[in-house]
C-alpha cells in the first residue's frame, strides 16, 4: 500500500508504536502493539509552569534499532512504552553523521560548521573543542533559571580548555571522548576517562549501569528549580561489550595499555575483530533497561508528569545495527547514516499514541527546548533550527524548509520528501523519499531542474560555513 503524504494527512497523527516492514513484523504481533489511530490535536497546558527537560542520546543506534521502529529482534519494551506514551518520530535526523558535530548541533542549534570545533568529524585530539564563549542549550536554559547537568559522553573536547562546565551545565558526571573501554574506562587517547566535574572519579562498573546510577540520583532529588539534564549513553558504540563481559574488556584494556601509537589505541577500541549480531542486541536492550530504570525514577519523584523526555541517537547505526530499509550508516550522508529513532513524551502538553512524520532534525530540537523552557536565543548567533513548540503544542504547521548536511565531500540536502545526495565520487542524485526512502531510484536525469534547485540551496547555506582546514 502507497504511504499516504503527511500533508494529506495531517502531519502529525495517532499511531501504532511498529513501522510495518514486510517480513520483520507479524500481523499479530503489529496489531497487539499498534493502538487506534487518531488526529493529533493539542491540550491548553495543565499549569504555568515550565517543563524539566530530560534528553537522552544513544550512540550509535541505528533508525530501526528499536522494536517501536520494526527491528524483528531486539525487544526495547521501555522505550517502546515511551513511545506509547508521546509521539514517535519517522523522519527524524541528526545533525551529521557522526559523533561530536551531532552534539555541536544539538547543543547550539547551529549547524556544526558554523564553528571551528564543528569541523571535526568527530573530534580527536585536545587541539579541538567547543569554544565555552559560543552559547549552548545549557548556558541559555541556566539563565532562563534552570538548573543544568550532563551525565555521559561529551564528545566537545578535552581539559583543560573544554568541558561541560565551560559551557553552561553546572554539573557534569562522564567521559569527554568518543569512546572508552566500558570497565577500565580507558578512552580514545589511552587514558582513563571518567571525571565528575574536571576531576577523575574511579569507579570499574560497567559504563551503562554506572551512568544509570548517577542519572537516577539526579532525577530523584528535590529540585528547587526546573532542570535541563543532558544524559548521554555511550551504548551501544563499540567495543562490543554487554554487562558481564569483563574478560573482553580486559583484552581491550590490554591492548590499549601496550599501544605504542593513536593508532593502536584506535584499533583496539574499534574491536573489528569482536562483536556479533546477538551481543549488539544485547546492548541495545541494556540501554533500553537503563532507560526504563531512569523513567521509573522520575515517576516515583513525582516529576514525570511536567518532565519533558525526548529520546534520540546521535547519528545512523553501524556494523551490527538494524537500519532496513534504509541506505548507508554512520559516517555518509544516505538516510541509514543520519535518519535517527526520536521520541517525544510531555505527558502534561502531549497526548500520547502519536506517530509525526514531518522531516526534523538534531537543532531543531535545541529551538524547540529554548522555546519552551522560555530562554532567548542569543542574536549573535542565529539559530539553524526551527522550533517545533507550535507545531506540537498549538498543531500550527511547520514551514517548509530545507534541512542540510555537509561531512567533507559528501553532502545532502532534504526538502519536503526531496532529497539531494552528493556521494563521495562528486556524483549528484535525486531521491523520492516518499515513494523510495531506501534511495534505490535516482531521478537526478529525469528531474534536472529540480535538481538544479535543490543543489543551489545547498550551495548558499554552505557558503556561509567555515571551510574545511586543507592540512
Amino acid at each position: 500500500m502507497p504511504e499516504i503524504s503527511r500533508r494529506a494527512f495531517g502531519g502529525l497523527v495517532g499511531g501504532g508504536a511498529v513501522t510495518a516492514v514486510a517480513g520483520t513484523t507479524t500481523a499479530a504481533e503489529a496489531a497487539a502493539a499498534a493502538p487506534a489511530e487518531r488526529p493529533f490535536k493539542a491540550r491548553p497546558a495543565a499549569s504555568g509552569k515550565r517543563p524539566n527537560l530530560l534528553v537522552i542520546l544513544g550512540d550509535d543506534l541505528g533508525w530501526a534499532d528499536l522494536s517501536s521502529y520494526g527491528a524483528p529482534h531486539i525487544r526495547t519494551p521501555n522505550l517502546d512504552r515511551l513511545a506509547r506514551q508521546g509521539v514517535r518520530f519517522t523522519n527524524a535526523y541528526s545533525g551529521s553523521a557522526t559523533c561530536s558535530p551531532t552534539r555541536f548541533s544539538l547543543y547550539t542549534g547551529r549547524y556544526p560548521g558554523r564553528t571551528p570545533g564543528g569541523l571535526a568529524e568527530p573530534i580527536a585530539n585536545k587541539a579541538q573543542g567547543l569554544d565555552p564563549n559560543h552559547p549552548t542549550l545549557a548556558s541559555l536554559l541556566k539563565k532562563a533559571g534552570y538548573a543544568t547537568a550532563l551525565i555521559g559522553k561529551w564528545h566537545c573536547g578535552w581539559l583543560p580548555d573544554h568541558s561541560p562546565t565551560k559551557s553552561g551545565w553546572d554539573e557534569f558526571f562522564g567521559n569527554f571522548g568518543g569512546v572508552l573501554e566500558y570497565y577500565s574506562k580507558l578512552g580514545q587517547l589511552g587514558t582513563y576517562d571518567l571525571y565528575e566535574g574536571d576531576a577523575e572519579y574511579k569507579d570499574l562498573r560497567y559504563y551503562t549501569t554506572v551512568l544509570t546510577e548517577r542519572a537516577v540520583e539526579y532525577v530523584s532529588r528535590d529540585h528547587d528549580k526546573p532542570w535541563l539534564l543532558n544524559l548521554n549513553f555511550t551504548t551501544p558504540h563499540w567495543p562490543w561489550l554487554a554487562e558481564g563481559d569483563e574478560e573482553t574488556g580486559a583484552e581491550i584494556e590490554a591492548k590499549i595499555r601496550a599501544a605504542k601509537s593513536q593508532a593502536e589505541v584506535s584499533r583496539a577500541l574499534n574491536h573489528y575483530d569482536g562483536g556479533s549480531v546477538e551481543k549488539y542486541t544485547q546492548m541495545v536492550e541494556s540501554l533500553d533497561a537503563a532507560v526504563g530504570e531512569v523513567l521509573d525514577a522520575l515517576r516515583r519523584s513525582g516529576q514525570e508528569d511536567n518532565t519533558l523526555v525526548l529520546f534520540a541517537s546521535d547519528n545512523g547505526g553501524e556494523r551490527y545495527s538494524y537500519n532496513w530499509p534504509l541506505s548507508g550508516e554512520k559516517f555518509v550522508l544516505l538516510e541509514g547514516g543520519i535518519r535517527v529513532p526520536s521520541i517525544l513524551r510531555w505527558p502534561a502538553r502531549v497526548d500520547g499514541r502519536q506517530v509525526s512524520h514531518e522531516p526534523v532534525f538534531s537543532p531543531d530540537w535545541t529551538a524547540t527546548l529554548l522555546e519552551l523552557g522560555g530562554a532567548r536565543p542569543d542574536p549573535a548567533y542565529p539559530l539553524d533550527g526551527t522550533s517545533l513548540a507550535g507545531y506540537l503544542l498549538r498543531g500550527a504547521e511547520l514551514p517548509e524548509r530545507d534541512l542540510f548536511w555537509r561531512v567533507r565531500a559528501n553532502r545532502a540536502l532534504r526538502r519536503g520528501d526531496w532529497k539531494y545526495y552528493r556521494d563521495e565520487k562528486g556524483t549528484d542524485h535525486l531521491y523520492d523519499l516518499g515513494a523510495d526512502q531506501r534511495e534505490q531510484a535516482d531521478l537526478a536525469p529525469d528531474r534536472p531542474e529540480l535538481l538544479a534547485e535543490l543543489k543551489a540551496s545547498w550551495e548558499r547555506i554552505a557558503a556561509g560555513l567555515l571551510p574545511y582546514p586543507t592540512s
